[in-house]
């Protein structure tokens, strides 16, 4: 859990994610904290002395991605699933997003916020942006799906779910949300191609903290976008 700025949802959050309980595993939840200016991370603190929890705690906020590459060098469990702070998504859809991985049946899932026939992010107060932020999700999937010649919906969804032998041999880039495209990327590449699965998601506005950036982040992804698709793969082989 990638955690920057998130005072009002960090909590609830964390606390549902606790509350879960499946029978034939355990969660063990590591949070990146990257030097929050709100009250985050004084709420994290109060989950130090939690048994199944670690906290990293950066020296600066560096985006997303890089947090979610730190967090990884942490995982000791069998599946990762990357889980924002924020209360977008539902984690009543865990369920879901695993059992497709603990039965065997995949080794990577992606939980899609797609749905025929209606817009993907629909903000309160907030109508041009959320036709925006549709109208550009719609041009930045078809991208993706020529580059990598895939056919998904969702390929920059939050909830990435994944066997860790998936990544063992992969090393990452990316700091901010081109993340998702390096991680899909390169993992399609590997020839683990994401069964997508449908989620739950409420879209929040900008002015409810939404920290994509118009004026950086869609170049970053068109960059990231050919980058990963044409680099040679970096395995961590490689440099061993």
């Amino acid at each position: 859990m990638a955690v920057y700025n998130e005072e009002d949802t960090v909590s609830q959050v964390i606390e549902e994610l606790l509350a879960l309980q499946f029978s034939d595993f355990e969660i063990e939840l590591i949070i990146v904290e990257s030097q929050s200016t709100d009250s985050t991370q004084v709420k994290i603190k109060e989950f130090e002395s939690r048994g199944n929890v670690k906290i990293i705690y950066q020296d600066s906020p560096r985006g997303k991605g890089h947090a979610v590459r730190e967090g990884l060098k942490h995982v000791k469990g069998g599946v990762i699933l990357i889980q924002d702070a924020d209360d977008e998504y539902s984690l009543s859809d865990y369920p879901l997003l695993l059992k497709p991985i603990l039965n065997g049946t995949a080794d990577f899932v992606l939980g899609t916020r797609h749905q025929p026939g209606q817009p993907m992010r629909v903000m309160d107060g907030e109508p041009i942006n959320s036709r925006m932020l549709n109208i550009g999700h719609s041009i930045f999937v078809r991208f993706f799906n020529l580059l990598y010649g895939t056919s998904l919906t969702d390929p920059f969804t939050m909830f990435k779910v994944f066997r860790t032998e998936c990544i063992v041999d992969l090393t990452f880039k990316a700091n901010r949300f081109d993340f998702d495209w390096e991680l899909v990327g390169k993992l399609v590449r590997s020839n683990y191609y994401p069964l997508e699965i449908p989620v739950n998601y409420k879209a929040r506005g900008f002015h409810e903290g939404k920290k994509v950036s118009w004026v950086r982040d869609p170049a970053t992804w068109f960059i990231a976008a050919l980058r990963f698709r044409f680099e040679k793969l970096n395995k961590a082989s490689d440099s061993k």
